[in-house]
């Protein structure tokens, strides 16, 4: 499109609903040997700091707010931001109480959550042998 003065316009255009990004085109529907495994990887779990806190989980039966917050290094904020959308995905369960005068909120991964994890695990243990060619 050109403009009145003979100066062109660049179009843009915003992603519709179907189409892929890159990462979505580069990963695979099915890997040879393996099962079946989804086009992109789980988008909630991929993120850094929550993979973190769904990985601390699973190797902790339990962990309090504090616990989990210097297990993964992390801030007070991004811990509660990061907790209440797997929360809200159902992967972790969040309780809060008091220890005495003292708040407490424990953390506890759910077999939903627990589920999620292995199947992104599974995805990028295939993605990684299918790339590396083994």
């Amino acid at each position: 499109m050109a403009k009145r003065d003979g100066s062109a316009v660049r179009a843009t255009t915003r992603p519709q609903a179907g189409d892929a990004t890159r990462e979505e085109k580069t990963a695979l529907a099915v890997i040879e040997g393996d099962a079946a495994l989804p086009l992109t990887l789980d988008r909630l779990i991929h993120e850094r700091v929550r993979l973190a806190i769904v990985s601390a989980l699973a190797v902790h039966d339990a962990l309090t707010f504090n616990e989990l917050k210097a297990l993964i290094e992390t801030s007070d904020g991004n811990v509660s931001v990061h907790a209440r959308k797997l929360e809200e995905a159902g992967y972790l369960t969040c309780t809060k109480g008091f220890d005495g005068r003292i708040p407490r909120t424990v953390y506890r991964l759910t077999d939903e959550g627990r589920a999620a994890l292995e199947r992104y695990l599974a995805h990028m243990e295939a993605l990684i042998r299918r790339v590396g060619g083994a």
